[in-house]
């Protein structure tokens, strides 16, 4: 199972993808770690982004996108630009795509602790947040976890 952990962050879609394969998953070099939207203010801006990030996973053959949620109100919230992103990947045809929220991943990886330190994925610092969504989702879907 491929899968592409997505946290969005301003303008920007940071990604991680992750390969599972029985019990084992491996991180595949892509070649970019994030999608930005470069055109907030129009409609083909948004339109540019979202064919940008779908080429992507059909170019790694990506099978589940998984998007960290982000809540709608408070000090975390999530900006409404952000919120367009989010649309926009959800919107993509022949890809399947889910939100998942913090604390099923702290249940999940709290069941499946990841076996590795972060330091020695060989991905950059600000993919850590993909990498945990992709991992948990990756450990939900292989043990049948309801979280």
């Amino acid at each position: 199972m491929k899968v592409c952990g997505v946290e969005i962050k301003s303008n920007e879609a940071i990604i991680c993808l992750l390969n599972m394969d029985g019990d084992v998953f491996d991180l595949p070099s892509c070649r970019t770690q994030k999608v930005i939207l470069t055109d907030a203010s129009s409609a083909q801006g948004l339109a540019d982004f979202q064919f940008a990030f779908g080429k992507l996973m059909h170019d790694y053959k990506v099978e589940h996108v998984v998007i960290k949620e982000r809540p709608m109100k408070g000090k975390f919230a999530g900006s409404a630009l952000g919120f367009k992103l989010e649309a926009a990947i959800q919107l993509l045809e022949d890809i399947n795509v889910e939100l998942q929220s913090p604390q099923t991943e702290k249940a999940v990886i709290k069941r499946n602790p990841i076996p590795v330190d972060f330091k020695d994925t060989g991905l950059k610092g600000f993919q850590q947040s993909a990498f945990v969504t992709a991992y948990s989702f990756s450990m939900k879907k292989h043990f049948n976890i309801e979280a």
